[in-house]
């Protein structure tokens, strides 16, 4: 290493170290001992241009091992991202632009939100993914418009966690090209040494993988990553991961200790360290002249790969100016003219939702390439398979549907990642209950606002001989008290179809619940509000003739064929009942008052009904309303059976729209 390497290494220890300290907060542990590597790729390495972030053929770097924040400000703030050195003085404060976890949309530079760990690596995956289709779709000889590599740099915390090794495990199988892993081997974690709970051999793992493995056993040999990183360059057609033996805390006190990890070094430590390495003790924040000069050299290379990139791009626009406006469009998220046309409109008739959303995707497919993805082992059952078009590879043609495997937290994971990328409309697709096991990067989706698109199929107890175990019912209450995620729970093939309409009008994620089980479907002749119904999230279905009604009865999914069936039989008994379907709540909060209080009057009774748990339900029932819904798991059974023993009926919804309006039932029914 020469002396300059080791000044500009320096440099990013102790801004983050300075910022750890100021705010009294965070992980100075890994910038110690990582920003070697971080450094030899961010100068010689990563094509990317600080003063436009979005270049869209930019390298992607992935900071999983998120809590080394500081790191990752620091050199967003010596390569030129605006990103001010009052930023990092105000590092972990409140409605700063350096978070404790960096944040995409929030940072400039940051690619993805990281921290909980092993997220960062599955959406590295992801990311290489969106790059591979994109190459696939628009490059040809002799004008690679997408030529892009994913890097990331994970912890051992990320190899620990599951997601982390099934992300490997399927970027492995598929011969992942142009994505590279800096693993920070610095074998401490929060608790003490990883010796505690993690002895395996990670090269052999990764082998096993079907990655390219390079071990460097010294964290701050610069000419040795740098050698690794070139190899990777020179040999991108499957996944490498770059063990990097390092030193938590190095040159501290409390180096390879569980001290150094997650606190401030504290301020003895700090002037320990700075005369061991040997910074300056004053002032904080130091980013020597020459230092500041050289890594602000990253604005000007910056700017002749874009400028380059973009010479390609116009010869590229010459030779196919088709494919060159589809790039614009597919990477700005802009939608085609008619992109819709062809959805489908259903008649009279039954039919289970997971087939009519089966039937919207593959009318939407072939206006839609960028649309991609697949189901986590369970695409015959999700009905999630574009027919036709082929399967995602890296070796032959590369088609649009992927095989996840039974990964679902780590499908969403990679499937956030595409979707961050951007030039792509990825979904992933599972059985409803399993929300359980992808609700970490379900969250992320939500926490990022990406548009990843979620279609679960097997949505409540009515799937029947599955039982318990593969039947939701907290689900829908969970996802929804979810900030930024919107729930469609549609009550036919034709709020279906809209829903999934929606889905592409959305730039944050979605999610839509559909059954196995067959339902009536509404006609559009006799229910004509349901098209504009859907899109405002709530609707009146069907009414008292005067418009005037003694009760209201509102349901979602499935449940509402039980209100329209109560409907009938309370207007056989002198009550004028309205029906209201409410495929999606978030949907229908975005309205305003006056049409929230058009479809639900304030002052009339109301009924909710819904197989799944009450909880939330209250906001819609009202004072003196009824709520149906499960207090209880399901129970294996043919589905019919277990909605009636569980109080689903038409039977009950009338008696409750009584108990609402404080009367007895006629007849004691």
């Amino acid at each position: 290493m020469t002396a300059a390497d080791d000044r500009r290494i320096n440099t990013l220890r102790f801004l983050a170290v300075d910022m750890v300290e100021k705010a009294n907060s965070g992980h100075p542990g890994l910038p110690l001992g990582a920003a070697p590597m971080a450094y030899v790729l961010w100068d010689r390495f990563l094509r990317h241009n600080p003063k436009d972030p979005a270049w869209p053929d930019r390298d992607r770097f992935v900071l999983s091992a998120g809590h080394g924040s500081a790191l990752l400000y620091a050199l967003l703030h010596v390569t030129g991202y605006g990103l001010g050195l009052e930023e990092l003085q105000q590092f972990r404060q409140y409605g700063s632009r350096t978070p404790g976890h960096p944040e995409y949309g929030h940072t400039p530079g940051v690619e993805v939100t990281t921290g909980p760990l092993g997220q960062g690596l599955a959406m590295a995956v992801g990311l290489a993914f969106a790059e591979h289709h994109l190459a696939s779709r628009f490059n040809r000889p002799d004008l690679p418009l997408v030529d892009h590599t994913t890097y990331a740099l994970c912890s051992d915390g990320d190899l620990m966690e599951g997601i982390g090794s099934e992300a490997a495990s399927y970027a492995g199988h598929l011969g992942v090209h142009r994505l590279v892993v800096l693993y920070d081997d610095n074998r401490v974690t929060l608790d003490g040494p990883t010796s505690l709970t993690f002895t395996e051999d990670i090269d052999a793992r990764f082998r096993a993988y079907g990655w390219r493995v390079a071990a460097i056993s010294d964290g701050n040999d610069v000419e040795a990553i740098d050698a690794a990183l070139h190899s990777a360059q020179e040999q991108p057609d499957r996944p490498w991961l770059i063990r990097v033996r390092t030193h938590l805390g190095y040159g501290s006190p409390k180096q390879d200790t569980a001290q150094a990890h997650g606190e401030p070094l504290g301020p003895e430590a700090t002037r320990a360290t700075k005369e061991k390495l040997g910074w300056p003790l004053a002032p904080n924040f130091l980013v020597p002249d020459d230092v500041r000069e050289h890594f602000e050299q990253a604005i000007p290379r910056g700017a002749e790969l874009q400028r380059n990139w973009q010479a390609l791009f116009d010869r590229y626009r010459t030779a196919e100016p088709e494919l060159a406006r589809e790039f614009d469009r597919v990477t700005t998220g802009g939608l085609p003219a008619d992109w819709d046309r062809d959805l489908p409109v259903f008649p009279a008739g039954s039919m289970a939702t997971r087939d009519a959303g089966a039937k919207a995707m593959q009318a939407l497919a072939p206006r839609l390439p960028e649309f991609i993805g697949g189901a986590a082992d369970l695409s015959t059952s999700t009905r999630t398979v574009f027919e036709g078009m082929g399967e995602f590879s890296y070796t032959g043609e590369c088609g649009r549907n992927f095989h996840f495997g039974v990964r679902e937290n780590t499908m969403v994971g990679m499937v956030n990642g595409m979707a961050a990328h951007g030039g792509v409309r990825p979904y992933a697709s599972s059985f409803f209950v399993f929300t359980d096991y992808a609700r970490p990067t379900i969250r992320l989706a939500a926490l990022m606002q990406v548009p990843t698109m979620l279609a679960f199929t097997h949505d409540s107890v009515a799937l029947g001989e599955d039982g318990p175990t593969h039947q939701p019912v907290e689900h829908l209450a969970s996802l929804r008290a979810m900030p930024g995620m919107v729930v469609f729970r549609p009550a036919d093939a034709n709020e279906t179809v809209e829903a999934w309409r929606l889905v592409f009008q959305r730039r944050g994620p979605s999610l839509l619940a559909l059954t196995r089980q067959k339902l009536p479907v509404l006609d559009a002749a006799q229910y004509p509000a349901v098209r504009a119904g859907v899109a405002r999230g709530a609707y009146v279905l069907a009414d008292a003739a005067d418009g005037r009604p003694d009760v209201v009865l509102i349901g979602t999914g499935s449940e509402v064929q039980l209100c329209l069936g109560a409907r009938t039989q309370l207007a056989a008994r002198q009550v004028r009942a309205r029906v209201v379907s409410m495929p999606s709540w978030e949907l229908f909060e975005d309205q305003d008052s006056a049409y929230r209080d058009q479809v639900l009057p304030p002052g009339i009774p109301r009924v909710t009904v819904e197989a799944a748990s009450p909880f939330g339900w209250e906001r819609y029932a009202g004072p003196g309303g009824v709520i149906i819904g499960l207090n209880r798991f399901g129970a294996s059974g043919p589905g019919p059976t277990v909605m009636e023993k569980l109080g689903f009926t038409v039977e009950r919804v009338v008696q409750a729209a009584f108990q609402a309006m404080g009367r007895s039932a006629p007849g004691g029914g």
